[in-house]
């Protein structure tokens, strides 16, 4: 997967994952504001939309290709673990920070793949399967971070996706952010400060 990799000097790895049409250069600044310490692996999407970089095929907006995510939240899983043995980071130590599309295949990841993560930020996410049941992971913590008036991801969407994850990982936290789906720089500082107390 095309990417960009950053050595940092503690020993935590943002894995960063842009919105639809974005690509491995648009959350870099972001990361430097949740963690300007930290290892960096920025990916960039291996779908095509109309000629926007995704990460996972739709059928329609808002509507997965379910069989799709599967296929691309595993092959994203496999690089994750490839990039640790060549760039020598502890993949026991990744959190991941995805905005919208990007959101979504790290939600899926949170379902489908026990421990996947050690963390994982969700800016704009929205619910991505209903048709199976959620893994267990012992020791993810998350953040979601919704638009109270985003009207590409509705604000029940992030809401169940949060009901959800509470079950099965060790701590969730739903933020609302009175904002659309754009990002706000206050609510970056909140998560800042979550990250913090956490990694």
């Amino acid at each position: 997967m095309i990417h960009i990799y950053k050595k940092g000097t503690n020993k935590n790895t943002l894995l960063l994952l842009h919105g639809t049409g974005g690509d491995e250069s648009d959350l870099l600044e972001i990361g430097r504001i949740i963690d300007p310490e930290a290892n960096v692996l920025s990916v960039r999407g291996n779908v095509k939309e109309g000629g926007m970089n995704r990460f996972f095929r739709r059928l329609s907006p808002g509507v997965f290709d379910l069989e799709d995510l599967e296929k691309r939240t595993q092959e994203l899983y496999g690089f994750i673990d490839e990039a640790s043995e060549k760039y020598g980071f502890d993949r026991d130590r990744v959190i991941a920070l995805g905005y919208s599309n990007g959101a979504n295949i790290a939600g899926s990841m949170l379902f489908s793949i026990k421990n996947a993560l050690w963390g994982a930020i969700l800016l704009r996410p929205m619910m991505p399967r209903r048709d199976k049941e959620l893994v267990v992971n012992d020791n993810t913590k998350v953040f979601i971070s919704a638009g109270t008036f985003d009207s590409i991801c509705p604000p029940e969407e992030s809401k169940e996706l949060a009901d959800h994850l509470k079950s099965k990982n060790k701590e969730v936290r739903l933020e609302w952010v009175n904002a659309n789906h754009s990002l706000t720089y206050n609510e970056l500082l909140v998560i800042r400060d979550w990250y913090i107390q956490n990694f």
